[in-house]
């Protein structure tokens, strides 16, 4: 399966964490055409029925497969290995509800076209969408059966949440941004990472031979696959079936780490063996200790493994959109949250600056980066909209978007047949900024 994103400029699933549909599916349709409702799971009668028939049935062979993504991106536990992040036993914080109707608000988009938000929900293929404001929650909507307690996937949307972790230890001390990987990892002596900074693995500025080209069936994108059960490796596939054992093998490419911006998921993945090294806690269990606790959340997250029981840190988190929303205001309040300092005003500050954009722009041939892509930094990304917001990115239209000129958090889960789509990715941003200047107007 390819993407066909931007005008078919973009083959690649770029930022995503590496999933991909292995067959052609019996149900197989395409997005929803413009003003058209798209399918759902129950529509569908996915995985209805004691057994489902065959063709309706969603496995771990067609887990990213549209349709069959529209049930299994809200049951990802009953398909895969999974360890859970626990909310604490304390009381909910509750969201002020002030609503405004902002459905019928239209917007010009880039292909010359009017649309309002209630249409580019349905052909974003959403899920949930939430919009906070002034810490209000003014917008909800959840479509495809998803309702408040459902927890979603969030792919590499969890590579913001692996930043923020690792900003921590290094705030803490435990952690040198300067020092290399090697120094923290002895077992990456050799490989691509042992002379890069924790300050470039952050940025994702390394310099690592790994091909991200999924029209390639020998492409490393498949090797990382097998390791999480995404994809299914060959008959007599003798690869590594650890994450721990696939980093050290990771080679060098020809530049020097540092120069340039190259979006490659092992990146964090690197990041969390760190930081579980640091800590002695698994990344979920760092998450549930300093942010799930405390935040006042409504459900427990989890964290998909592979069969090791390994964490898929570049991508494996599911959360409720209620909660990502209370996670987006505790960064937009600076750390505070839930009545307590949850993040630390300064680290929270970082992450709503912009990075430095030098070496996002280097070497970097992707569309999507020219006309929206600002900046990228500490596994957050920076939009280029006149607010310069920051936001958690995921395939398949997962966001974290938080505007802090308009005090806005917006969070988006959604199930869309590409990885990257114009509807989400180019679209989104320039609707969102919309949203943020209509709001402002608010008394």
């Amino acid at each position: 399966m390819t993407s066909s994103c931007r005008n078919g400029l973009a083959s690649q699933f770029r930022r995503g964490c590496v999933i991909v549909a292995a067959s052609v599916s019996v149900l197989a349709t395409a997005a929803p055409a413009p003003g058209e409702a798209p399918v759902t799971a129950a529509g569908l009668g996915l995985m209805q029925g004691f057994p489902p028939p065959v063709e309706k049935r969603v496995t771990r062979d067609n887990i990213s497969e549209y349709p069959y993504s529209r049930w299994a991106f809200q049951h990802i536990r009953e398909l895969q290995p999974t360890r859970g992040i626990y909310r604490g036993d304390g009381p909910v914080s509750g969201l002020v509800t002030s609503p405004v109707d902002l459905d019928a608000l239209s917007f010009s988009l880039p292909e010359d076209r009017t649309v309002n938000l209630a249409t580019w929900l349905d052909e974003s293929v959403t899920d949930a969408f939430l919009v906070l404001h002034r810490g209000e929650l003014v917008y909800e909507r959840y479509f495809n059966g998803m309702a408040r307690p459902s927890q979603h996937q969030m792919f590499s949307a969890t590579k913001s949440f692996v930043g923020m972790l690792t900003l921590c230890l290094i705030e803490e001390g435990a952690i040198d941004p300067a020092l290399t990987m090697q120094h923290y990892l002895p077992e990456l002596k050799g490989s691509a990472f042992a002379d890069a900074t924790v300050q470039q693995v952050l940025d994702m500025t390394t310099s690592l031979e790994f091909s991200e080209d999924y029209t390639d069936p020998g492409a490393d994108v498949w090797k990382y696959g097998y390791i999480f059960g995404i994809s299914t490796p060959p008959a007599g596939y003798q690869g590594a079936d650890s994450i721990y054992e696939y980093l050290p093998s990771l080679r060098k490419a020809q530049r020097p780490h540092g120069e340039a911006f190259l979006y490659v998921t092992p990146n964090t993945d690197a990041l969390g063996w760190l930081t579980s090294r640091v800590s002695g806690k698994s990344v979920s269990r760092q998450l549930e200790e300093r942010i799930w606790q405390r935040l006042g959340t409504e459900r427990d997250g989890y964290m998909w493994l592979n069969d090791k029981g390994e964490e898929m840190n570049g991508g494996g988190l599911n959360i409720t959109a209620s909660d990502a929303a209370r996670f987006g205001q505790m960064i937009l309040q600076k750390g505070k949250y839930n009545g307590q300092q949850i993040l630390s005003q300064a680290i929270a500050e970082r992450i709503l600056q912009a990075g430095n954009r030098e070496p996002f722009n280097r070497y970097y041939q992707d569309p999507w980066y020219e006309h929206i892509g600002y900046a990228y930094h500490d596994q957050w990304w920076t939009f280029n909209t006149p607010h310069k917001p920051v936001s958690a990115i995921g395939v398949f239209g997962q966001f974290i978007y938080i505007d802090p000129v308009a005090e806005m958090v917006i969070v988006k889960q959604s199930s869309h047949p590409e990885a990257e789509s114009e509807a989400n990715e180019v679209n989104g941003p320039l609707i969102w900024h919309a949203i943020a200047e209509h709001l402002m107007q608010r008394p």
